[in-house]
C-alpha cells in the first residue's frame, strides 16, 4: 500500500511533479513527509475529517505555505487504505 500512495521528500518537491487530477499534502507531527494524492479523495468525509484537523491547528495559514496535516504518517496511510 505505501508505494501506491507514490510518496516523495519535501526537499525534492515541485509543483510540476505533481500528475494532472492529483495534489499534494504534507503530513506529520514533527517531519513531514509530502504525499500525492487524487484530487477525488477530497470529496470523500475520512479525507475530510483530516481536513478539518487541519483547520483546527493552523486554521487556512498553514505554516510551511501548503496544505499541511497534523497527523502521524501511519495513520495518514491507514485512512488513505481506508479510502482506496
Amino acid at each position: 500500500m505505501y508505494n501506491k500512495l507514490r510518496t516523495r521528500c519535501q526537499s525534492s518537491s515541485t509543483v510540476t511533479d505533481v500528475p494532472k487530477g492529483h495534489f499534494s499534502v504534507y503530513v506529520g507531527v514533527n517531519s513531514m513527509k509530502r504525499f500525492i494524492v487524487p484530487l477525488r479523495y477530497l470529496e470523500h468525509p475520512l479525507f475530510q475529517s483530516l481536513l478539518n484537523l487541519a483547520e483546527e491547528e493552523f486554521g487556512y495559514a498553514h505554516p510551511m505555505g501548503h496544505l499541511t496535516v497534523p497527523c502521524k504518517e501511519e495513520i495518514f496511510i491507514d485512512l488513505i487504505g481506508n479510502i482506496q
